[in-house]
């Protein structure tokens, strides 16, 4: 009975000893969680309250950022703070607010963060592209690389444009076999602009039936694993950046910033033709009057063309292709509005209050190709017009994915009409978000005009 007594005092002071590391180690955990949250500067942006370890994550609908960033806007203005577990992070809304960051102050928000992403594809934690890469000597070379070798293989020249024109004539064949039976045209629309970033970096194209092809489509970031002969060599270059893992990196840049975005953008072009068969007619008024039915179109087509340069325009705004942009971070301590940003801050760039400024946009949640036309009908571009975002961290290949918008957009209404099929209902308009915005699946008829 004695050694019961004894063994029931032992396990009594063993919970007690146990209870008390338990309340020791939830207090000190909570502390070192306090201490992590804890904003120790002043001026820094108001935001909602940071719950323990998981911060303000439930304050934003991660399937629908930018309209939480919205709501969160209207309560805290156009500079708040939120935190993402232990991250701090700023969201920037408004056009006056990311003109002042990306522009006036471009290199204090030049820097990215981590992407742990690249990491897990096997390429290391150093190495870097020119989308994600941090801002510094390496991105340089390699943004200078590629810019350059763009404009050698033909952007901006009539070489590419030639291509871009013969790749549409590709695209309307495949069209015209569907015989004015209702499809899908997403895979049709992904192949023709994959193909333009595979003539850039392979030399040539593939047919849209290509077994290759359709796995480069798919799974790209796996099938870049061949040398380019147009590299830099030397030991002085691969201290610039210049390795095989960074430039494969850059040909992935080339192709996720290059294809997806432009494809998306001429999904939810067809989709406002389809949903304004009146806006439809004028743009093909305006290619018969300016080009006619059987000319392939031209870059030079477009001064001549106010009102389709409106309308592709007017897509990329109310589209809203990529709404929250890719994260920024600060390079150095900075200010901003009057808030004090501490280095190494991720900084969203929320290009959705942008594009869609209710200060600067006549009808900014409504398809109106007018916010890009004066009253004479001469085409202007508002400077909150930010689709490919500003500053150093400005889309590379802006120049070749608007040249690739206007000659697929003009070809395809040149030689089709799209309507809707007449046993499906009206099309969503809202977006399905997964970094970019894209229209939910739907099905259309294009007829031979």
């Amino acid at each position: 009975m004695a050694l019961l007594l004894w063994l029931g005092s032992q396990l009594s002071s063993i919970w007690s000893n146990i209870s008390i590391l338990g309340v020791f180690l939830t207090v000190f955990t909570l502390l070192l969680d306090f201490m992590k949250r804890r904003k120790k500067w002043s001026r820094y942006p108001p935001g909602p309250a940071s719950l323990p370890f998981i911060g303000t994550m439930f304050s934003v609908d991660f399937h629908n950022p930018h309209h939480s960033f919205g709501q969160l806007q209207k309560k805290f203005g156009n500079i708040f703070s939120l935190q993402n577990c232990w991250t701090n992070v700023v969201v920037l809304n408004g056009y006056k607010t990311v003109k002042e960051a990306l522009v006036h102050k471009s290199e204090d928000f030049a820097d990215r963060p981590y992407f742990p992403i690249y990491e897990h594809m096997g390429y290391g934690k150093n190495c870097e592209g020119i989308v994600v890469a941090r801002y510094g000597h390496v991105w340089k070379e390699l943004r200078r690389f590629s810019l350059s070798t763009l404009r050698n293989f033909g952007m901006g020249k009539k070489s590419l444009e030639e291509r871009v024109v013969e790749e549409a004539g590709f695209l309307c064949s495949e069209i015209k076999s569907e015989e004015g039976k209702s499809f899908d045209i997403h895979v049709l629309l992904n192949n023709a602009v994959c193909n333009m970033i595979c003539n850039i970096v392979f030399g040539d194209r593939f047919d849209y039936g290509d077994e290759t092809f359709k796995k480069l489509s798919r799974l790209f970031q796996n099938s870049l694993d061949q040398e380019t002969g147009f590299l830099p060599q030397g030991k002085a270059a691969e201290e610039n950046g210049f390795h095989h893992n960074n430039l494969r990196l850059v040909v992935l840049d080339l192709f996720t910033a290059g294809s997806e975005t432009t494809s998306t953008t001429l999904r939810w072009a067809l989709l406002y033709m389809l949903l304004h068969p009146e806006i439809q007619s004028k743009v093909q008024a305006e290619i018969d009057r300016v080009i006619g039915r059987e000319r392939p179109p031209s870059m030079m087509d477009q001064a001549s063309m106010p009102y389709t340069n409106a309308v592709i325009h007017e897509v990329q705004r109310c589209g809203d292709i990529v709404p929250v942009g890719l994260p920024h971070m600060t390079y150095r301590d900075t200010e901003l509005q009057g808030f004090f940003i501490p280095k190494g801050t991720t900084i969203i760039t929320n290009l959705s209050s942008v594009l869609k400024d209710e200060t600067v946009w006549e009808k900014p949640n409504e398809f109106y190709p007018e916010h890009f036309l004066d009253a004479k009908g001469h085409f202007v571009k508002p400077e909150a017009f930010l689709p490919f975002s500003a500053g150093r961290r400005a889309c590379p290949g802006e120049q070749l994915a608007r040249m690739e918008l206007f000659l697929f957009f003009t070809t395809l209404l040149q030689k089709f009409t799209f309507v809707l099929p007449e046993d499906q209902s009206r099309p969503r308009e809202d977006g399905h978000f997964a970094l970019t915005n894209s229209p939910h699946p739907y099905l259309l008829r294009a007829l031979p005009r």
